[in-house]
């Protein structure tokens, strides 16, 4: 019987020892809210392009002789670019000034004829019909000078045509044509563009919904904003910009509207086909309250965030999302000042859990400790 005692009482002691304390709290990174004062801005996504981009193209049909640039430089307006093939156009020419001086010489004639033949006409010497024919000859002549001068005008300006030269001044790109290529044969040869920097545009399709709120939340039209370029490495441009294009309707099939924005360029940094974008500055919103975009959950349509009490216990709170400024949110209604709230292990919290509520700074500090440098489950070395 004493042993039976015994070896109950040793069984119920081992029960008692193994029931488990219930888990500590989990550890949440948290932050307290503070109101301060917002610059609200706005950013559109568009491509840089030149004012103007200016193909030049063959005007006759000839061979190259020559390129006279060098590509990817800049040119200056009437800079000769290239040389075609002259010596068709100057037999041409040549051919063209000998029909007017045959068309010259003949009316000199007729002119003559009329001379001689008006005083016999008036003596009645010769029928007045030779008289008229004569001036008839006059009048065909005199059309035949100006059909030989027009022949001659085309021939000097196909011949004109052949010394290819830049219509602006601005940057040149690659050649298309090579030295004997043959341009001009049934369609005006594309032979370089030349495309002008400064000042250069940024074009941007605004949304519907991105120009509303931009609009309401300034106060006043964007084309009133100064832009701000912010090129594709993240980089800001130093040269503040100005709109000088905000279109007059929505465009129905994309449900956006076309805007331009002028940007002075005098190094040439920007170059036509760029993607960039533009932010403009709105207003600054007093008192705000401004949240990491980490820490607010999505749920159904609805925003919330995780708030902890003074009693350490987290709770879910209902919130009305603003604006985004860089990583974080604008908080329109919902949270307080001075609330903590969780940004880092949400997916340890339940609603009306404890938890152990710790800043960015102090979690840093117990990571870099010694006490951290263990593993916290390992079993201390026996002596």
């Amino acid at each position: 019987m004493m042993l039976l005692s015994a070896g109950l009482a040793l069984g119920t002691s081992g029960c008692k020892e193994s029931v488990q304390a219930p888990p500590s709290p989990p550890i949440v990174q948290v932050l307290e809210v503070s109101a301060t004062n917002v610059a609200l801005t706005a950013e559109f996504i568009g491509q840089l392009d030149s004012p103007q981009n200016v193909e030049v193209r063959a005007r006759v049909e000839a061979f190259v002789d020559e390129v006279l640039f060098e590509e990817g430089r800049e040119v200056s307006q009437d800079a000769p670019l290239f040389r075609l093939d002259r010596k068709p156009f100057l037999e041409r020419l040549a051919a063209a000034e000998g029909q007017l001086a045959e068309a010259q010489a003949a009316l000199n004639k007729y002119h003559k004829d009329v001379a001689r033949l008006e005083p016999l006409a008036e003596q009645k010497a010769i029928p007045r019909q030779d008289l008229d024919n004569a001036v008839a000859s006059v009048a065909v002549g005199e059309a035949s000078v100006q059909s030989a001068e027009a022949r001659v005008q085309s021939a000097r300006l196909d011949l004109s045509y052949c010394d290819v030269a830049a219509p602006v001044s601005g940057l040149i790109g690659a050649r298309q044509v090579s030295i004997g290529s043959l341009v001009g044969k049934g369609e005006p040869t594309l032979l370089a563009t030349i495309s002008t920097l400064d000042p250069i545009w940024f074009y941007c399709a605004i949304s519907e919904v991105e120009y509303l709120r931009a609009r309401r939340t300034a106060g006043r039209q964007l084309g009133e904003t100064v832009p701000t370029l912010i090129l594709a490495d993240g980089s800001e441009f130093p040269e503040p910009g100005k709109w000088v294009f905000v279109d007059r309707a929505v465009d129905v099939s994309t449900g956006t509207i076309r805007a331009r924005a002028e940007f002075s360029n005098p190094e040439g940094v920007l170059r036509p086909g760029m993607f960039a974008r533009v932010r403009v500055r709105l207003k600054t919103q007093q008192d705000s309250i401004l949240v990491p975009i980490r820490a607010v959950q999505e749920l159904q349509g609805k925003n919330f965030v995780w708030v902890v009490g003074e009693d350490d216990k987290a709770t879910q709170r209902s919130i009305e999302p603003g604006a985004e400024v860089g990583s974080q949110v604008l908080v329109l209604a919902g949270l307080e000042a001075g609330e903590r709230i969780i940004v880092e292990g949400v997916q340890k919290v339940r609603e009306g859990s404890p938890v152990r509520p710790k800043t960015a700074e102090q979690m840093a500090a117990a990571a870099t400790s010694p006490a951290a440098g263990g593993h916290a489950g390992s079993k201390p070395a026996k002596e």
